[in-house]
């Protein structure tokens, strides 16, 4: 079964009970107890399933419209993210509007902050770099979820993959292949993602008894231009990296092209290796091995876990932690001589 396809029936196999006490515990009647119905949420939440609330009793003071915040909509990530809790707003009978920060550090403007209020009945607020307007929206009592900011932001509930692991595995793939001189391109270290990426590369070959050299942790800031533009340092190292690992596909698709520019070929004498697996890193020359994050299914646990919270229940869970894989193609090999 796909993750866009789970079912009520699922869900009772996952948490051992009948279906009737699914759609009870997700539908907020009673005979459920407490502590099943937290789990059954928490299920559901983490496979994604959306519960269509146009079937259940809705409180005539609700809009039926949920808003999404971003710093930018330009990144293919978010792009994807937005879509994938779009379609399950629209799948839930609610309509999606989104709101980009015209400046990532600086708050939405009161007059839009009162709009939100008076207009939307939850927030889904992405990548918040600045976050002094969700305090705001939450002392009026609009239910808040953030997506990729677990473990900051503790009074809103959470969705995220696992890029500590998802990093974790993305390094160790160029270990088992031989590579022990390997770089990193850093994230925007203001995400808890990119935080998370950093710790995973140094804790991993420190485990492996590869010593950390500064000179081959570069900054990224998940940009495909920066990830271009690091290529020549990487190049000038008297002890050149034979592996590259960039803590998002825009910026390793970006060392792709930086490579190809230098007329190194990939992965003979450079490998790369992204996170994300955006919709572009299969199509790139030669394809990118990265780490997939299950994208639109965070779109879904979104949606559905800011559904929970509007209709009066607690969050399953105040985190959840989606789980990341690795992808391999062609843009990862051997060392030469190795």
């Amino acid at each position: 079964m796909s993750k866009s396809d789970v079912t009520l029936l699922a869900i009772a196999n996952a948490a051992g009970v009948s279906q009737m006490t699914v759609s009870r515990a997700l539908s907020n009647k009673p005979g459920v107890s407490r502590a099943k119905r937290e789990e059954i949420l928490r299920i559901a939440a983490e496979q994604g399933y959306v519960v269509n609330r146009t079937q259940q009793k809705s409180s005539s003071r609700r809009s039926h419209v949920i808003g999404l915040v971003t710093a930018e909509l330009h990144n293919p990530f978010v792009s994807e993210l937005v879509a994938g809790v779009g379609r399950a707003a629209r799948t839930a009978g609610y309509e999606l509007l989104v709101y980009s920060l015209v400046e990532p550090d600086q708050p939405p403007l009161p007059r839009v902050i009162k709009l939100m209020q008076q207009v939307i009945d939850g927030i889904i607020a992405l990548l918040p770099y600045e976050h002094s307007y969700l305090e705001v929206l939450a002392d009026a009592r609009v239910p808040i979820i953030t997506v990729d900011q677990y473990g900051r932001f503790v009074r809103f509930p959470s969705i995220a993959a696992d890029s500590y692991a998802g990093a974790c595995m993305a390094v160790r793939h160029l270990l088992g292949l031989g590579h022990k001189r390997i770089a990193f391109l850093t994230g925007d270290e203001r995400l808890a993602s990119a935080q998370d990426r950093h710790r995973a590369y140094l804790d991993t070959l420190t485990q492996a008894g590869i010593a950390i050299d500064p000179e081959l942790v570069l900054a990224g800031n998940y940009s495909l231009s920066r990830g271009q533009s690091v290529v020549k340092s990487l190049l000038a190292l008297k002890d050149r990296p034979t592996a590259v690992f960039a803590a998002n596909d825009m910026s390793a698709i970006g060392v792709l092209a930086g490579l190809k520019e230098a007329g190194l070929r990939v992965p003979e004498e450079m490998s790369v290796i992204g996170f994300d697996d955006i919709p572009g890193a299969a199509q790139c020359h030669p394809a990118l091995t990265t780490i997939r994050q299950p994208i639109q299914q965070m779109g879904r646990s979104a949606v559905n876990t800011l559904l929970a919270l509007i209709a009066g229940l607690e969050a399953a869970s105040p985190q959840i932690v989606l789980p990341t894989e690795l992808v391999v193609r062609a843009s990862t090999g051997v060392p030469r001589g190795g």
